[in-house]
């Protein structure tokens, strides 16, 4: 297999049929030792989450298919911590989409003098550029149509599929007595047919997921989840 791209999370390999392979690692966003979703730098490694992170992406993506939901998922191998995907265009060099349902993290840190931690959102959407430098800066539609990103419609496509998606898992979990804080997905063009499809992973580094008004961590939310399937 061909090298693609070093992550921060996940390495990228194209194999011979052209597909993409991502390999989960152990390392974690955060800083300073402290896990954090929100995070855009490795701050930790967690012998033992990329395999689970693959096993909750699994469970998570054939749960999108089964509900009709276009994705890159194609199957995985979690002995060898590998997922096969197809390949994806992305919007510029790749937007963030994230959906709170309640108010927490990065949107108290801005927000806080209007909103009390805690709060509950209704399914709000925030797009962010991917731009380590520049610490993933928000942006509005209007941003994004006068940059050449996406245009009005894909725009308002990628609410909506980030909405539905995001509402499916959240059910999923309160079947588990756990509640889905916020979450976030990243979106790429199939190549072949064009259609928007959700790509990258759905793991314990994409969300907050709390049990009790008590934030889960990494393996905790794993296990909350696969042991009751």
């Amino acid at each position: 297999m061909i090298l693609v791209k070093r992550g921060k999370t996940k390495d990228v390999y194209q194999n011979d049929n052209g597909m993409l392979q991502l390999l989960f690692k152990d390392d974690a966003t955060g800083a300073n030792g402290v896990f954090d979703p929100g995070a855009n730098t490795v701050g930790l490694t967690l012998p033992g989450i990329g395999k689970r992170n693959l096993e909750l992406s699994k469970y998570l993506f054939e749960l999108l298919r089964n509900n009709g939901i276009a994705t890159h998922y194609i199957d995985c191998d979690v002995d060898s911590s590998t997922m096969t995907v197809l390949p994806a265009t992305v919007f510029g060099h790749g937007v963030e989409v994230i959906c709170r349902f309640v108010a927490t993290g990065s949107f108290i840190r801005r927000y806080g003098d209007y909103v009390e931690d805690g709060a509950v959102l209704p399914a709000y959407v925030e797009i962010t550029l991917k731009d380590d430098e520049r610490n993933d800066p928000l942006i509005t539609q209007a941003g994004l149509q006068v940059l050449g990103i996406m245009s009005a419609e894909e725009y308002t496509n990628l609410v909506t599929k980030t909405q539905d998606i995001s509402k499916l898992i959240k059910a999923e979990f309160n079947n588990y007595g756990i509640d889905l804080l916020d979450i976030k997905l990243e979106f790429g063009k199939n190549q072949e047919t064009n259609e928007i499809m959700l790509i990258d992973e759905l793991s314990s580094g994409n969300m907050r997921v709390s049990e009790n008004g008590n934030v889960l961590k990494p393996f905790e939310l794993i296990d909350k989840v696969l042991s009751q399937v």
